[in-house]
């Protein structure tokens, strides 16, 4: 394997070292932001007056050409070179001689290794951020067509009070919503500035303007502190914690649709090019893809972990454990690209059966709580209406009844505060739309709360 530092050693290194030292396998997905940190550096050392306008010209021509051919796929990166780095740099010096080798003036792989990767990073998060928004404009379109849909809200998994269909996809929008927060921040703080300049460890002798360099590059200023803009990884961290929230946030949703699609609820089913059959089965239909999803969270649970480790133990400044930085952050993007991509698609052409649901509501005594609260406004202490709704249920229980199948002569057993009104107190539609303060299921609640949703959807 050819080396762009080999000049203190005597002997080759054995091959197995450099088949264990080189990272082009991976890192080959860095070429795009390898050649623009290099355009931005060369740019920077000829206002510098560190390189001349031909030799600028010369490096700049050959760079985009290098990137204009890999793109057409006129040329591959080699495993002669450990690294995408010294791959470009030795192409670029092969087709421009002498100028290509004075493009590392002022750099180090330290700092250039960084800044490409600060950049994927930019892309990324603006990738990720792309693919969530799609998915909540998905779950608004859903929840604006589901405003009347009534289904039972769970707690412990078990029947608790009813909610719409629009309450419950709200609830994920929120935690979508969020996710957007995280990468926006490791967007717009993380990744404001930019590790280039930063040399080795200890900057460099040459009179170069890291500002400008970071302003090419859409960065807000360099590396304050040249040390940690070679050993800086906390966006990076931050990115793998960001990717899995938002995974975990997937995964309970798929959870959820897992459940719902099940025989025993039946209240969701999932489009047949969304799920798969079985090989002894045939009356099967999985929903192999939300349980995909929900087992590839682990996956980057272990990313965030793995980087975690890696950079606990580690002394200042650069150190080549921090080349296994690159694929947890590759694995997890992808994984949470794809999985965001593939549930989008699988919500958004699935079908509730709202029949099904409104029968859930009707059993499991889901209009209980709000029995207490009729006769709490009636003046009776909660604590003393809760008890006497108690006594009811289990009557209920004990005859095979439903509380609204009682007659008021039998519940003026248990109370004589109850009258005719008390239907209508445990109507499901009625005990949704009286859910209407801020953050409740009521229809003009949710009606509300879509529009500002989409208004604050649009300015992302």
């Amino acid at each position: 394997m050819k080396k762009l530092w080999g000049g203190r050693f005597k002997e080759a290194t054995d091959q197995l070292t450099d088949e264990f030292n080189a990272s082009i396998d991976f890192d080959r997905r860095l070429y795009k932001e390898d050649i623009k940190g290099s355009l931005a550096h060369a740019k920077m050392l000829e206002k510098s007056e560190i390189l001349n306008e031909e030799e600028y010209e010369a490096i700049r021509s050959g760079l985009e050409g290098i990137l204009r051919d890999y793109e057409d796929e006129k040329i591959d990166f080699s495993e002669t070179y450990e690294d995408i780095h010294m791959n470009i740099e030795a192409l670029l010096t092969e087709r421009i001689g002498e100028a290509g080798k004075k493009l590392h003036t002022a750099r180090s792989r330290n700092d250039q290794v960084a800044t490409d990767f600060e950049l994927y990073l930019v892309s990324a998060c603006d990738e990720v951020i792309d693919h969530i928004k799609a998915l909540i404009k998905t779950l608004l379109e859903l929840a604006e067509e589901n405003l009347d849909t009534i289904l039972p809200g769970y707690t412990h998994l078990q029947r608790a009070q009813p909610i719409t269909l629009a309450h419950y996809l709200n609830a994920y929008v929120q935690m979508f919503l969020r996710d957007i927060k995280r990468f926006k921040f490791i967007r717009e703080e993380d990744l404001r500035e930019c590790s280039l300049g930063s040399g080795a460890l200890a900057g460099t002798t040459f009179d170069i303007d890291r500002f400008y360099t970071a302003e090419l590059l859409d960065f807000k200023a360099p590396k304050a502190n040249s040390i940690d803009g070679v050993s800086d990884r906390d966006y990076a961290l931050d990115f793998l914690q960001a990717c899995a929230v938002c995974m975990m946030h997937l995964s309970r949703f798929c959870e959820e649709i897992i459940l719902y699609n099940s025989v025993e609820f039946g209240f969701i089913h999932l489009d047949d090019r969304y799920t798969t059959g079985s090989s002894i089965m045939p009356q099967k239909k999985n929903p192999d893809l939300a349980e995909l999803i929900r087992g590839k969270t682990g996956r980057t649970y272990g990313n965030l972990i793995s980087l975690l480790v890696t950079m606990k133990g580690l002394p200042l400044a650069y150190n080549k454990d921090m080349q296994e930085d690159k694929e947890p952050v590759f694995d997890s993007f992808d994984t949470l690209a794809k999985s965001l991509t593939i549930f989008e698609r699988m919500i958004a052409t699935a079908q509730f059966d709202k029949e099904k649901m409104l029968e859930a509501c009707k059993l499991g005594f889901i209009n209980a709580t709000d029995l207490a609260d009729y006769l709490a406004a009636k003046d009776l202490p909660f604590r003393e209406a809760h008890e006497i709704v108690g006594r009811i249920v289990l009557f209920c229980e004990q005859n095979g009844r439903a509380i609204e199948d009682l007659s008021l002569e039998e519940l003026n057993g248990f109370s004589s505060l109850f009258n005719k009104d008390v239907y209508d107190a445990i109507s499901l539609k009625k005990m949704v739309d009286r859910r209407n303060v801020y953050g409740g299921p009521a229809r003009e609640t949710e009606e509300n709360l879509i529009k500002e949703l989409k208004k604050q959807l649009a300015k992302i």
